[in-house]
This record gives C-alpha cells, sequence and structure tokens, in this order.
C-alpha cells in the first residue's frame, strides 16, 4: 500500500473553473490551441492541465486574433464575390431615368448619384441619362451596361416620352408654320430671376413668394415688336431641380442669369448643366449691374474659367447682356437678343396649330373651387373647350374652361401657349405629356402617374436593408410639383444609416384623416403651403399627433434633418494615440504589468487602450492605467520620450514589443 497521494489527473471541470470558462466551452477550445483531449473527457493528467494554465490567456487571444483575421478575410472574399455578382448584365433603353437606373443596378440612388458626381454629371434622381452616360457610370460601379433592343413593356414609358416628338415628325412641313419662342430663365437662388420676369412681364410676382423663392412653376406671355414670347418661370434653388429641369426640356432658349457681384455659384453651374445636356441654346444674362461690388469683367471671366462659357465681346458664341432686373436697364435689350436668337433658331421652332393639341404639364395642383387643374403649354395643335383629354392611353377628363396667363377665359389655345385647364379627373403631375384623345376609364382608387411606381424599382424598395433607421413622413403640399422637390430634396440627405422614408403623399390641406393615418404609421405629419381646418387640429390635439405646417423649403428640410439626426443617434469612432517600443520589464503580476519604453510617434494618454505587437501582429489587448514620465504621474508623454506604464491584461509583454495606443471616441452622427 502507497500511503502518499499524487494527484495525476485533474477533473475538465476543476481545470475549467480555474480558467474561468464552462466546462463545454473549455473543450470547445483545447483543440482550437492544441490540446486533443476528446470531447467526452473527463479528466486531464496534471503535467497538461499545467501547460494549459500558463498558456490560456496567450494562447486564447492569438486565437481569438485569429478568428477576427478568418472572419475578415471572409467577409472580404464575400465582399468580392458580391463584387463579381454586381458585375451582372443590365439591360437599360437609350435613355433611363437615374432612379430607375439605380434600382436595376440594385444601388442605393445616393451611389449613382455620387458617381454621377464624380463624372461631372449634376443630375437629380427623376432626370433621364443617356445609354452613354449609362455605360460609363455603371463600369464605375462594377456593372455590364447593354443596350435593350426589346419592344416590350419596358419602352413603353420612352415611346410615352416621344410621343411630342413622333407627332411633330409626323406632320406634313407644309402644314407647320412659325410659333412662339419658350424661354426658360434658370440661375443661382437670389441672382434675380423672378425680378427679372418681374421687369418683362411688370408684374411683382415676388413680392407674394414666402423666403423670396418661386414656389410653383408658371408660364407667361410678352409681346416684343409684335412678336410673343413666352416664358416659363422655373425656380433657383437646389430643391427644385427636378422643376428645373423639366422646365429646360420644354423650352427653344435659356437665359442663364448670373449676379455681377456674386458671380458663377454652385447652382449656376447645376443651371448650366442642364441647359447643356438638353443642347438648349441659351443667353447669359448679367445681372445687378447697378450693385455696390458689381464686376462684369470678373463675372465673365468666372463663366469662361469655370463654365467653358466665351461671352460674344471675348471672341466667343455666347451672348452676355449686362442688366438690372430691378432697375429695368438693359432689359429690352436683352430680349432684343432673344429675338434675334430665335430668328436664328426658327427652323425648329414650328408647329401645326390645325390638328389635335398636344403639350407639356408645368404645374399641377387641386384647387377647393376648381377640383384637379394643370396648367399645359401647348407644344403643337390647338386645345378647345370640350376636347378630352388623355396621359398614358387614361382618360383625363374633358375641357370644361380654358384661362390664359392673365386669368381670362379662352376659347382655344394655339402652340406655344400656356394655358390652365379646369376639368380634369385627376390631377396631372408636372411633367406629363396630355393629348386630345379619348382614352381607358380610369378605375376606382388607381393611383396618380407619380404615385405609380414602375415594378423595379418596387423591387429594389421592397429589398432595402432592415436596419436602416427611417423617419416616416407624411407630406400634404398644395401642388405636386412641390411634393416631388421635397421628395427629390429629402433624397439627398439620406444616409447609409438613417433615411426620411415618405409612407403618404397627397394634394390638398390636412384633414382628419392624415391625422390617423399619422397615428397609424408613426409618421411625421407635414404640410406644404397648405392649412389645417380648426377641427383636424382639434382632433391632431386629441390624438397627440403634431401637424407641422411650412411655406419655405429650408424650414421643413432642417426640421427633418433634425429628427434625422436624433434617430441616428450616436458611434463609436476609434481614435488612434501613438505608439511606444518597450525597453525594459519592471514588474510582472496575474493581470498586470510595470513596464517601460520610448514614445515613438504621437501622444500617450492616460486611460486609453493598448494593444500589444509581436512581429506586427496583435497578440493581446489591454487598458493604460498609470502614466510615468520622470518618476512624476502625468496624463499623457509625447513622441521621443520615455515612460513608464501600468498595463492592465495578460501579462505577456516582453522587451521589443510595441504598444499601440487608441482611444474610442463617442461621435454624433452627422447627416
Amino acid at each position: 500500500m502507497f500511503r502518499f497521494k499524487f494527484i495525476y489527473f485533474m477533473n475538465l471541470t476543476e481545470l475549467a473553473r480555474i480558467l474561468r470558462v464552462s466546462p463545454q466551452e473549455m473543450r470547445d477550445t483545447l483543440p482550437q490551441i492544441g490540446f486533443h483531449i476528446g470531447q467526452k473527457a473527463i479528466k486531464i493528467d496534471n503535467k497538461t492541465s499545467k501547460k494549459i494554465i500558463k498558456n490560456w490567456s496567450i494562447l486564447t487571444s492569438r486565437l481569438e486574433i485569429q478568428k477576427e483575421k478568418d472572419a475578415s478575410a471572409k467577409l472580404a472574399q464575400e465582399q468580392e464575390e458580391a463584387g463579381e455578382a454586381e458585375k451582372k448584365e443590365v439591360k437599360i433603353p437609350p435613355f433611363i431615368a437615374v432612379r430607375d437606373f439605380a434600382a436595376l443596378a440594385g444601388l442605393p440612388i445616393s451611389k449613382v448619384l455620387s458617381e454621377l458626381m464624380k463624372n461631372g454629371i449634376f443630375a437629380s434622381m427623376n432626370e433621364e441619362i443617356d445609354f452613354e452616360t449609362a455605360s460609363i457610370v455603371g463600369a464605375d460601379l462594377g456593372l455590364e451596361v447593354k443596350p435593350d433592343d426589346s419592344s416590350g413593356e419596358e419602352n413603353k414609358g420612352e415611346e410615352e416620352k416621344n410621343k411630342l416628338k413622333t407627332a411633330l415628325e409626323k406632320e406634313d412641313k407644309g402644314d407647320l408654320s412659325a410659333r412662339p419662342p419658350i424661354i426658360v430663365i434658370m440661375g443661382h437662388v437670389d441672382h434675380g430671376k423672378t425680378k427679372l420676369l418681374d421687369a418683362i412681364r411688370k408684374t411683382d410676382v415676388a413680392a407674394g413668394e414666402a423666403g423670396g423663392i418661386t414656389q410653383h412653376i408658371g408660364a407667361y406671355q410678352v409681346n416684343r415688336k409684335n412678336k410673343l414670347i413666352t416664358f416659363i418661370d422655373t425656380p433657383g434653388h437646389e430643391a427644385f431641380t427636378a422643376m428645373r429641369s423639366r422646365g429646360a426640356k420644354v423650352a427653344d432658349i435659356a437665359i442663364l442669369v448670373v449676379a455681377a457681384d456674386d458671380g458663377v455659384k454652385p447652382q449656376t453651374k447645376e443651371a448650366y448643366n442642364i441647359i447643356k445636356a438638353s443642347k438648349t441654346p441659351f443667353l447669359v444674362a448679367i445681372n445687378k449691374i447697378d450693385k455696390e461690388g458689381a464686376d462684369i469683367n470678373k463675372t465673365k471671366q468666372e463663366l469662361s474659367s469655370q463654365l467653358g462659357i466665351t461671352p460674344e465681346d471675348w471672341g466667343g458664341k455666347t451672348i452676355c447682356a449686362p442688366i438690372s432686373a430691378l432697375a429695368g436697364d438693359g432689359v429690352e435689350d436683352l430680349l432684343d437678343m432673344v429675338l434675334l436668337t430665335a430668328d436664328m433658331e426658327s427652323g425648329n421652332m414650328k408647329a401645326n396649330p390645325n390638328t389635335k393639341a398636344i403639350g407639356t404639364v408645368i404645374e399641377s395642383r387641386v384647387d377647393k373651387g376648381e377640383g384637379p387643374v394643370a396648367t399645359i403649354l401647348i407644344q403643337n395643335g390647338t386645345l378647345r373647350t370640350g376636347d378630352p383629354l388623355s396621359f398614358n392611353k387614361q382618360d383625363y377628363g374633358k375641357v370644361r374652361s380654358l384661362k390664359n396667363y392673365k386669368g381670362e377665359t379662352v376659347k382655344e389655345a394655339g402652340p406655344s401657349m400656356p394655358v390652365k385647364i379646369i376639368g380634369l379627373k385627376i390631377a396631372p403631375a408636372v411633367g406629363d405629356i396630355l393629348e386630345v384623345g379619348e382614352g381607358e376609364k380610369i378605375k376606382a382608387k388607381k393611383m396618380k402617374p407619380k404615385e405609380q411606381k414602375s415594378a423595379v424599382v418596387k423591387q429594389a424598395e421592397e429589398g432595402d436593408d432592415d436596419k436602416i433607421k427611417k423617419v416616416n413622413i407624411i407630406i400634404k403640399s398644395d401642388v405636386l410639383g412641390s411634393a416631388e422637390a421635397i421628395e427629390e430634396s429629402l433624397e439627398k440627405i439620406n444616409t447609409a444609416d438613417v433615411k426620411a422614408d415618405i409612407v403618404h403623399k397627397g394634394l390638398g390641406n390636412i384633414t382628419e384623416g392624415d391625422i390617423e393615418k399619422s397615428q397609424a404609421m408613426g409618421a411625421m405629419l407635414v404640410g406644404f403651403n397648405v392649412k389645417s381646418s380648426p377641427r383636424a387640429e382639434e382632433f391632431a390635439r386629441e390624438k397627440g399627433v403634431a401637424v407641422k405646417l411650412y411655406d419655405i423649403i429650408y424650414d421643413l428640410l432642417n426640421d427633418v434633418k433634425k429628427d434625422m439626426q436624433e434617430a441616428a443617434g450616436i458611434e463609436l469612432v476609434r481614435v488612434d494615440l501613438g505608439k511606444v517600443k518597450i525597453a525594459e520589464i519592471f514588474r510582472t503580476e496575474s493581470k498586470r504589468q510595470i513596464v517601460g519604453g520610448k514614445v515613438l510617434e504621437g501622444t500617450i494618454e492616460s486611460g486609453s487602450n493598448i494593444e500589444v505587437l509581436r512581429d506586427k501582429e496583435i497578440i493581446a489587448r489591454g487598458k493604460l492605467i498609470k502614466l510615468q514620465a520622470g518618476k512624476q504621474d502625468v496624463k499623457e508623454v509625447e513622441a521621443d520620450n520615455e515612460c513608464g506604464i501600468l498595463y492592465e491584461g495578460d501579462p505577456v509583454i516582453q522587451v521589443g514589443d510595441i504598444l499601440q495606443f487608441h482611444k474610442e471616441k463617442e461621435v454624433i452622427k452627422r447627416i
């Protein structure tokens, strides 16, 4: 018999207790760090257990680091495979809306818009790009873009868009006659576009506009030297890019307004890009020449250097007319230049007044007394009272009444004439092309054209990442153009983390039904240029729903941004501080070490996090508890100075190791 008790084995549960892990976690980990004891083992020999206890911290740290590397490698591989998968074949028609292109590509609209901007194309999500542009951008985004030669459903939208062009091409040249030129005025906000129109048509539009910004597209006619000129009034603020681009598409000539005291600005460039893309002949009106600080030559220099516009008096081809819209100076000369340009382009400004009318909607709204009304610019034929109207082969009702830009009732409207139509069954969208003809009856509860989204867009929206935080919004506006402008503006401020999601939009004043929708959807209820009835306000108070009304788009966007900011929350951002090379180990304890070294770079701060690097690999992580320099406790030590460090963590630091220091900072996510 032996009287001495030797412990040759240790229970695995006891070993797990020493290592402070569960027995199963230990069983799973041991094979990964080189100890193969089997899943069913109950005991382990004493020699092996001592090795495990001694090396557990180091080996498991290395294991975690390796897992991180493997995870990173896997993620990189998945991203690479995803990138290859994204190089799918995408077929598109000759022209496609940016929004639809993004949906086909399976990419966020913001990413496509960003890529377009990198290529010098400032387009909105509703604007169209041609096949060549889509191919260039698609290649940058990892797509193989090919032309879609099919004549099926995909091309119906393109056919609808080309109805006007087709209608004019079908006309016998002998039936065509000259029509008034259609002019669009564009430029940077506050450069005087509305004041120029005031000077031209002798009416004060700006006085009634909120915030000094034109809120809606309108059209007017003036008589100069017994010749009619039609002007489209498009807003200047970037929120109305969609309206402005639509205006450029229906115009014959553009006037780019640039303030002599302010020069070329971002929206000047945007406006010029729209004009250039639409291949519209244009003139430049250098406005505010009577204002202090005005410099016509400097403005011309900026036009030349930044936009490539060479003024006529500098040897170029672009007319640059100096004016003061406020005083009226130079305005008549500008109109003469417009007529001169129109004469040069007269071959492209013809229409047949003796056929069925076709034209573009430049304004649309629901009037309390008149119902759905639209301002249409007739581009071919003559529209008469009683004519049936259709869009996309759908019946939109008959013309009950026509009113010209002065508000006078007229019996008919010929080419280039803007006219308000009363008698529509439904409000069309800005940019829709209406034509005279019977269409199919609109079924009950059918959505308005701009509410109808293509299947590809719906599919993309349904696949949105659920992790993105959303601020739900219900918008009620006076006109469809405003709702479209707001939607585009919100699209621009969306981020990868949070987005403004318009769950419903409609026309007219705030109703009790809107308040119920807001409560049910947990959505902001905003009204633009509309009112809320006392009954609706009382109902909102009962339901605890906040109704916000705006007449200036800046205020609306700022308030939505605040809500988005709140939803975005905060994120932890790593801030790298510096590095120390270890020269000496003073003391080593179970979970701490006191070491000394020299700061190689940056600044070391007390309380920061530490990564222990050996052979450029992280072998452990810890924390800086105390920092000394010259035997004094300090808060920080800069580069090229020696320091002592109290390190808390696995005691694995050796002479020659590099300690890498960083902090995690809470940062509010910016949108």
